[in-house]
């Protein structure tokens, strides 16, 4: 899960698996694999590294336990 803003100030997480794209025209605009879209105050690129840091805990979570 990734913790994002709305544009209206409220925090909420969204499931990073979900995301499609990832867009700037200009407020960053996130699509999901269902089509809809989400507004955000992050740019893209915070968007993005939330999305890899989710992904290397899963990840070093997932070694862990092959130990």
């Amino acid at each position: 899960m990734v913790k994002l803003t709305s544009l209206k100030g409220e925090e909420f997480y969204l499931n990073a698996e979900l995301i499609e794209r990832i867009e700037e025209i200009p407020d960053t605009i996130i699509t999901l694999t269902s089509g809809k879209r989400i507004r955000v105050s992050q740019k893209g690129s915070e968007v993005v590294e939330g999305i890899i840091s989710y992904r290397r805990k899963i990840n070093n979570r997932h070694l862990e336990v092959l130990k």
